[in-house]
């Protein structure tokens, strides 16, 4: 997979590319990185890539020239790129989002910044994304996450550190506890069931574990979820145990 960044500050992606899954990803020959230079598609001597807003209002807006010209040299190289605008108003990154990035040959991630791009850039990209309900400075460390998120879910990536589908959302649902030793810490002991050997037990253990905790934490992702008649029985039982303890 190729996966470009275009943005006005290149060098805020000098440490996160280099660093942990998404340099052994590049190492391993599953994804290649480029950074581009938004500045390097405007046309004039001051290399100007933002202006004010029309109808006045505060902060400055990316210009959509340069935006458009960067664009379309990348789809001139490669007409099969995605490109995705990073943006506070594109629909929310899911993991169900991510297996479709992470299917496609080549993304061209677009960083905004200041108050926003130029609206009419809607015209010129596949699809917006926004990674949560709050506002950054800049889409950067947005394209960081959806980089990760997706470079780690190419073949042989995680390799021995962890298979992706057994983690949060994979399913449906949010992830079981982990534990690593020591068997107690101050007093805190991991669970006997994962000392005992019983493969089945610690399976059917961890897999009413995540039910638990999703119940607990992010109950909306219930509806969503892929639930076998084991999994209702086990939630019922709990939204029992709960109407008890609260009544």
């Amino acid at each position: 997979m190729r996966i470009d960044l275009l943005t006005l500050f290149p060098d805020f992606f000098a440490g996160p590319l280099t660093q942990s899954i998404l340099r052994r990803a590049q190492e391993q020959g599953a994804v290649s990185f480029r950074v581009i230079n938004l500045r390097d598609f405007t046309t004039d001597r001051h290399r100007t890539a933002d202006d004010r807003p029309f109808g006045g209002g505060p902060g400055m807006v990316l210009k959509l020239e340069p935006l458009v010209a960067a664009i379309r040299a990348v789809r001139a190289e490669d007409a099969a790129v995605w490109v995705v605008l990073l943006s506070p108003a594109g629909g929310l990154l899911t993991q169900k989002k991510v297996r479709e990035l992470a299917a496609r040959s080549h993304l061209l991630l677009v960083c905004g910044h200041y108050e926003g791009v130029d609206d009419r850039l809607a015209h010129y990209v596949d699809e917006e994304l926004s990674i949560g309900d709050y506002v950054l400075t800049g889409g950067e460390p947005a394209a960081v996450v959806v980089a990760d998120a997706v470079v780690r879910l190419l073949p042989a990536v995680l390799g021995c550190e962890g298979s992706a589908a057994e983690e949060s959302f994979q399913t449906g649902l949010l992830d079981h506890p982990h534990y690593t030793r020591p068997r107690v810490f101050e007093g805190h002991a991991v669970p006997e069931i994962l000392l005992s050997g019983d493969h089945a037990a610690v399976a059917r253990w961890r897999r009413q574990e995540a039910l638990r905790r999703t119940l607990r934490r992010r109950p909306d992702l219930l509806a969503r979820a892929a639930l076998t008649p084991a999994d209702r029985d086990f939630l019922a039982r709990l939204r029992e145990i709960s109407e008890q303890q609260d009544g």
